[in-house]
């Protein structure tokens, strides 16, 4: 029996949302059939990365389907708008075996409260936002894809691919998806979570000009002596004041945020040279190799090395 997978789109979706997961069960139904694809928006036709694809009318789409599958883009804020792409994606949700989102998609699937008391994932850029607008989502900032029962999310564009292995290999085993992941040239569980995509971090907006001023100097310099009460010092407050006031405004304890900044920086040494750890991790106050690896693996899930090998610049001897 074939499965339908039903793809829902909006105006300025990303192309690559859509034909990541396509690609996906398209390449299973080639090896062993079972899956039909169908792409579908409300009004038909639409527009994705500015290219016009043809689709069904959502409105027309009778179900039941198997999978239920809303992707991302930059309309992502319209379509969750949408009270009419809302109440179709209630109805068909109502007849699917499973629903799914693709990066930006999860905005989408929550506004129609299909996401409601679930854990779920979007693109690094987004996370903060999705907890903040929908507090019922507990909201997995790392993850490159979530389950949660019938419910999967995934990060960001690419992700949608890892999202749709992850959905065939719970449908089949390993052993076909490790087959259709070969075929796309993709890991079939790719090492790491998505922060390692988001290591570059503005400063946080803060009110304390103090503060302000503090964490502009912690990105000037990250390998400086960031003790609390230098950091305080520079902010003009007590060390105690200090030490309640910053998790207050940035989000974070003042230690973890100079690791992230040290992070930041000892990534952008080892995209664009070939320094030892060693080096790398003098240069950026860590102070050992070693040190230096803890933090890269509780920040951004990777090695020193694996980081460089991922996003060395092109250009690196």
């Amino acid at each position: 029996m074939e499965r339908e997978v039903l793809v829902v789109g909006y105006r300025d979706a990303t192309l690559l949302d859509i034909a990541g997961p396509v690609e996906v069960f398209n390449g299973a139904a080639k090896v062993c059939g079972g899956y039909r694809v169908r792409l579908a928006a409300v009004g038909g036709g639409f527009t994705a990365s500015g290219i016009r694809l043809d689709a069904d009318d959502l409105r027309e789409v009778t179900g039941p389907v198997d999978t239920l599958l809303v992707v991302g883009g930059g309309g992502f804020r319209d379509a969750a708008r949408s009270a009419e792409l809302l109440g179709e994606l209630r109805r068909l949700a109502g007849t699917a075996r499973r629903v799914a989102g693709v990066c930006t998609g999860a905005f989408v699937l929550a506004a129609a409260g299909l996401l409601d008391g679930a854990r779920a994932t979007t693109h690094w850029a987004y996370c903060a936002e999705l907890a903040r607008l929908h507090p019922s989502v507990e909201v997995v900032p790392d993850a490159i894809f979530v389950c949660d029962g019938r419910l999967t999310t995934s990060a960001g564009v690419t992700a949608g691919i890892d999202l749709a292995l992850a959905l065939l290999e719970r449908d089949h085993d390993a052993t076909l998806a490790r087959l259709v992941a070969r075929w796309l040239v993709v890991f079939l569980q790719r090492p790491g979570g998505q922060s390692q995509f988001s290591v570059r971090s503005r400063v946080p907006p803060v009110r304390e000009p103090g503060l302000r001023a503090v964490l502009d100097a912690i990105a000037d310099d990250p390998a400086g002596d960031w003790t609390v009460r230098e950091m305080a010092r520079r902010a003009a407050m007590s060390p105690r004041h200090f030490a309640r006031v910053f998790p207050l405004q940035v989000g974070t304890s003042p230690a973890r945020y100079v690791e992230r900044a040290r992070v930041e920086a000892a990534a952008g040494v080892l995209e664009s040279g070939d320094e030892g750890l060693d080096v790398v991790a003098r240069r950026t106050g860590f102070g050992s190799a070693e040190t230096l690896r803890r933090a890269f693996q509780r920040v951004l899930g990777v090695t020193p090395g694996g980081y460089r090998d991922r996003f060395r610049s092109t250009g690196a001897a």
